[in-house]
């Protein structure tokens, strides 16, 4: 680190807790939860102990919120989508996504794979698949649809367990490319979109 830029230097509350949750992110994607000390994580952010209980709580809370952070969409990510076609617009969607499980990887595993043995990592994920399913219909242009709103979002939250077991086979088994895994995402997504939907809506 240079001596342009200390490691204690002051931020803006928003930028320091930005900062902490960086690196929380990135040491629950190196360790276990259970082997993450607060004590680390200060270390790691360059920040005294107090503050992350200032800006987050308990290390569970903390915790609790990187799980949020790796599996929740946010608008950012549909509003710097590309004003072009559809084909356009899932591609870049699905590269997003890419682009950030990729950064994250092990983080994002640990955390859709906690799941079935954590109740509040449970709930966080399915309310992040319920936001994800509006995301994507307002990726794909389908954002005021009313009709059959309900099956539409069962659709994409079907897509999503797609997502995530291809995002597996990627990352685990290493049995899929990146490439292959954003053909088939895109591809799926597409097909959803332009044959699926038109079905539900005219039935």
């Amino acid at each position: 680190m240079s001596a342009a830029e200390p490691r204690w230097r002051r931020l803006e509350p928003d930028e320091r807790r930005e900062q902490i949750l960086a690196c929380a992110v990135a040491l629950f994607g190196e360790r276990p939860y259970a082997a993450v000390s607060t004590t680390e994580l200060a270390h790691r952010a360059g920040v005294a102990r107090g503050l992350i209980n200032h800006y987050f709580g308990t290390k569970r809370d903390l915790y609790l919120e990187v799980v949020r952070r790796m599996v929740t969409i946010p608008q950012v990510a549909v509003d710097s989508l590309p004003d072009g076609p559809l084909e356009e617009r899932v591609e870049q969607s699905v590269v997003w996504f890419l682009d950030g499980v990729s950064r994250h990887s092990r983080t994002w595993l640990a955390a859709i794979g906690a799941e079935g043995v954590d109740t509040e990592v449970a709930r966080i994920l399915a309310e992040a698949d319920e936001l994800a399913a509006d995301r994507v219909l307002e990726a794909t242009g389908l954002a005021d649809v009313v009709a059959h709103r309900e099956e539409l979002r069962a659709l994409i939250r079907s897509y999503g367990g797609l997502v995530k077991a291809t995002a597996r086979e990627w990352l685990v088994r290493e049995s899929l490319s990146r490439k292959q895994v954003q053909q088939l995402l895109s591809t799926a997504l597409l097909s959803i979109v332009r044959d699926v939907v038109p079905k539900i809506q005219s039935s």
